[in-house]
């Protein structure tokens, strides 16, 4: 089987190529025959009844400074594409969404990975209160009381945007401290969203684990614990990642959500689990599949094409 397949990512002139899950999906669907177009978000547009982005065939290549070649640009009917990523990084804002908007109108018939509805309906720190047996205590909201209320039940609380990315304005209030309200006032200021308050949970000294699933099955795993000093664990602000298994409590979380991200369209998720609590589904852009193959050898990217594949052949 040979896929034309649109890839919407950030340049990819500035990726690592070494941590980049998009660039090593592009390798991986390279490797298998498919021929790859390449574009950025602000490339994608509605024209004359068509989807249409403007960008350039792409070949990759593992070497670090000289890792893709570009064709000669032109503009492409996207209905024209076996499967278009959706691969941007967020923030999950209204040009984000808007995005999957305009790729709604391609799919199913072109295979957008992730389904576009469902990546725009379920945000990763929304999706997770379906489950709620499975989360630590969790408050969503914009009134200060309110806010003000679960900290006193929790004392020990993380502050978040409810729609932010890669650990970006996270905040630990523990029980001394007396800047919520500041911070409330700061966040306000910004942006009329909600904030995200959720019960500190100790265990992420020992680390954040990242579960990588293909289709709604988890196939690995790996740990993410925070530098000296650092509450957040996520990698690009110094989060170390190391070997990890899964747990009987991981794979009771994996089959609870699986079957739900399967039904959706949502084959490549990252989902976020410390201390046994689930914390985010990642559904937009997720990554650790390349630190995943060097610790276990799983070939992610393998697994996640072969299901692509698969939806496509049954079409």
């Amino acid at each position: 089987m040979n896929l034309k397949v649109a890839i919407q990512m950030d340049p990819i002139d500035t990726i690592n190529i070494n941590a980049d899950s998009s660039f090593r999906i592009a390798e991986e669907a390279q490797a298998r025959g498919h021929s790859l177009f390449y574009y950025t978000p602000d490339k994608l547009a509605y024209h004359k009844g068509k989807v249409t982005a403007r960008g350039w065939p792409l070949t990759v290549r593992r070497e670090v400074g000289n890792h893709f070649t570009l064709g000669e640009m032109r503009e492409i009917d996207l209905a024209s594409q076996d499967v278009v990523w959706l691969r941007q990084d967020p923030p999950f804002d209204m040009g984000y969404i808007t995005t999957t908007h305009i790729l709604d109108m391609i799919h199913p018939e072109t295979l957008v990975v992730n389904d576009p509805t469902w990546v725009r309906n379920y945000p990763e720190k929304l999706l997770v209160l379906q489950f709620p047996d499975l989360t630590p205590p969790t408050t969503i909201a914009r009134n200060l009381e309110t806010l003000r209320a679960f900290k006193h039940e929790h004392g020990d609380i993380i502050l978040k945007p409810l729609y932010g990315n890669g650990g970006a304005g996270v905040f630990r209030l523990d029980q001394n401290d007396r800047n919520l309200s500041s911070l409330y006032e700061l966040f306000c200021g910004i942006n009329n969203e909600p904030l995200i308050a959720q019960k500190f949970l100790h265990d992420v000294a020992k680390g954040d684990k990242r579960i990588i699933l293909v289709d709604g099955l988890a196939v690995g795993a790996i740990n993410r614990v925070p530098a000296a000093g650092e509450t957040r664990s996520n990698m690009h602000v110094g989060g170390r990642p190391e070997k990890v298994e899964l747990t009987a409590r991981d794979r009771e979380i994996c089959d609870r959500i699986g079957p739900l991200l399967r039904e959706r369209g949502q084959i490549f998720v990252g989902i976020d689990v410390i201390g046994g609590n689930l914390t985010e589904i990642n559904l937009t852009s997720p990554t650790g599949i390349q630190e995943l193959e060097r610790f276990d050898g799983i070939n992610v990217a393998e697994k996640i094409w072969q299901a692509i594949e698969a939806r496509r052949s049954s079409r």
